[in-house]
């Protein structure tokens, strides 16, 4: 099993749609999520000191190829259709990674 960690902006205009959004995902698309071995999936919100939304996102992966699973659930209309209503209401970091949506994070300490 491997910890992801990522971090995204939510502009204040977004928030209620986003969390809307959220409260009711679509069957398909948490399908998709167990399919593809994520489990424990957590999205987080807070507002930071530059005045900034921003989601922090957690989960587990406990399959064995992760690209693959990763370009499975890219590939996945249900899914597709998902992203094209949740991502315009999100703003990526400025310093993310090419190829990131979602910024990664380092982890630098975990205690079970």
């Amino acid at each position: 099993m491997k910890r992801y960690a990522s971090v995204l902006g939510l502009p204040a205009d977004k928030l209620d749609e986003y969390k809307q959004l959220h409260a009711a995902v679509w069957p398909g698309v948490l399908r998709m999520i167990a399919q593809c071995h994520i489990r424990n999936y957590s999205i987080f919100l807070r507002q930071l000191e530059d005045g900034r939304h921003y989601l922090f996102s957690y989960f587990e992966y406990v399959g064995s190829d992760f690209d693959a699973d990763m370009a499975r659930m890219a590939a996945d209309p249900v899914t597709q259709d998902w992203w094209a209503v949740a991502k315009p209401c999100t703003r990526p970091l400025d310093n993310r990674e090419p190829g990131e949506w979602w910024a990664g994070m380092e982890e630098v300490f975990h205690c079970d």
